[in-house]
């Protein structure tokens, strides 16, 4: 079995559509706050500049996908890909006046994309979701350059004792705030994909399996959750 998500990719898509209109905010509280500041961690990671190009996996409401855009206009674009209608509908309204922005609904497993067509491709919080974590990054790789930058940022399980003790706040504080916005399942789901998920080390490896060349990872806020970051090398083929 690969490594990946094992709840039915059904069922999560329809529990991201209701959870839609509550998103940023959880986010946020859940965050304490620090998720405008991962988020530009991530943005740099995919070293982009002015003109040129970027395609955000599980995008949401599209938060990353702007920050991205804010970079590469004018003259570049980003685009947005979420399996969530309801989540790319909300990003399609909140970005609308946005330029170099769009966004798509679509499979992180096949994206239909061409290969080589960006110079970066991020995916945010989104891929302890895939029922196949290798797939997931190749798919993602297929579609940079050579020499273009594969960017996750996700919650991870930290190993220092601050780290610890944030997570034991997370694990209870985030079903309280679910309940409290009527989303307690969801929320349950959340804290239970957090448990399911890969230590960093094997993240990174998964990466340098696909692929992926210059395969570094950094925790952030105590190891709560970790940015990993590649490059597609010339001569790439998926594996």
């Amino acid at each position: 079995m690969p490594d990946g998500n094992a709840a039915p990719p059904a069922e999560v898509r329809a529990m991201f559509d209701r959870i839609s209109p509550v998103y940023d905010l959880m986010n946020l509280l859940i965050s304490g706050f620090q998720e405008p500041r991962w988020r530009r961690r991530a943005v740099r990671e995919a070293r982009l500049a002015r003109g040129m190009s970027a395609l955000d996996v599980a995008c949401g409401t599209g938060k990353v996908s702007a920050s991205l855009a804010a970079v590469v206009r004018p003259g570049g674009r980003v685009v947005g890909l979420d399996f969530s209608p309801r989540m790319v509908d909300r990003a399609r309204r909140e970005r609308a006046a946005a330029t170099g922005l769009s966004f798509v609904v679509g499979d992180a497993l096949g994206l239909p994309f061409d290969e080589g067509i960006f110079d970066a491709s991020t995916i945010a919080f989104g891929m302890r979701n895939l029922p196949d974590y290798a797939r997931g990054f190749s798919e993602m790789t297929r579609v940079v350059r050579p020499g273009g930058r594969v960017v996750c940022l996700e919650i991870s399980r930290p190993r220092s004792a601050l780290g610890r003790a944030t997570q034991r706040w997370f694990d209870w504080i985030v079903p309280v705030i679910g309940r409290a916005a009527g989303q307690g399942d969801a929320y349950a789901y959340l804290v239970a994909s957090t448990r399911g998920y890969p230590g960093p080390d094997r993240i990174a490896a998964i990466m340098r399996e696909v692929g992926l060349e210059d395969v570094r990872w950094a925790p952030l806020s105590g190891g709560i959750v970790t940015l990993h970051a590649g490059t597609r090398p010339a001569g790439w083929a998926p594996r």
